[in-house]
């Protein structure tokens, strides 16, 4: 079987993935900028090499025909780090490369960065590189983050719905399109829970979850960059933020899909379940 690598295994996702690949025998290069915090997985090495590093990345990928092109983090020069990868991946002879992107990428999504999202995803088809598209809603992993410490959640979202997805479920379907990529040549799936919510239907999923009472208060525009200016972002991450909430009111996160039990062969697991594994361990 041939080697796979994998960026961001630093991370959340990309760790997933990465530990799913070990447990299946699959033998990988982890990609990552500080080696010193790569996870020690059976099966697989470990090459120091940044997105922009063009000489880097193309040494690191050499021989390796499937990628695991996990987005950067957040910067306003990430689209630039992006297409760097991207063309050293080209170079050193990738076949496949599966992006992890986001739902309805498009140049004038309301929520700002999944625009980053789809000139990354316009670069990698002009590249010539095989690719599979991942775009994934909402991590509803991190839903619960989203409330303050007052037990409120608040934001400019409205009576607008999210189909949040659990990180888990797209690592399954990431290591699934990664072991066996050909049936995914070109293909874009939007990742998505098995429902969507408001974030009113989410304060009570939470409250019941924890015990706490927890409110969602749908704020304006206005008082969203408010009550997060005092945290000194700046405002590009402040447009992020806001406009996170924003594209829920605008009912751009609110399709379900199949992608999810399609990929995995399980069904997408609900914010209820997601909640519950974690609170049980």
């Amino acid at each position: 079987m041939s080697p796979i690598a994998v960026t961001g295994a630093t991370g959340n996702l990309g760790g997933r993935v990465a530990r799913r690949l070990a447990d299946a025998g699959r033998s990988q290069s982890l990609l990552v900028r500080d080696p010193a915090r790569a996870p020690r997985l059976a099966g697989a090495t470990v090459a120091e090499a940044e997105f922009a590093d063009h000489d880097a990345v193309r040494r690191a990928l050499d021989g390796i025909p499937t990628v695991l092109m996990v987005s950067a983090a957040e910067s306003t020069d990430r689209v630039n780090r992006h297409r760097a990868f991207v063309d050293a991946a080209a170079a050193a002879g990738v076949a496949h490369l599966v992006y992890i992107s986001f739902a309805g990428a498009a140049p004038d999504a309301t929520f700002t960065l999944a625009r980053d999202h789809w000139a990354t995803e316009r670069h990698i088809e002009a590249s010539g590189l095989g690719f599979t598209f991942l775009r994934d809603n909402l991590y509803a992993d991190f839903l619960p983050a989203m409330v303050g410490d007052d037990d409120v959640l608040r934001g400019p979202a409205g009576n607008g719905r999210v189909a949040a997805v659990a990180q888990d479920d797209i690592a399954d379907a990431a290591t699934a399109v990664l072991t066996d990529p050909g049936p995914h040549a070109g293909r874009t799936y939007e990742l998505t829970g098995p429902a969507a919510l408001t974030l009113g239907e989410v304060a009570d999923v939470l409250s019941a979850a924890t015990g706490r009472t927890i409110t969602y208060h749908p704020e304006t525009v206005e008082e969203a960059y408010r009550s997060r200016a005092g945290y000194g972002a700046p405002d590009w991450q402040l447009d992020a933020w806001v406009s996170t909430y924003t594209a829920i009111a605008n009912g751009e996160l609110s399709e379900v899909t199949d992608a999810v039990p399609t990929l995995t062969g399980h069904p997408a697991t609900s914010l209820a379940d997601l909640l519950r594994r974690r609170r049980d361990g």
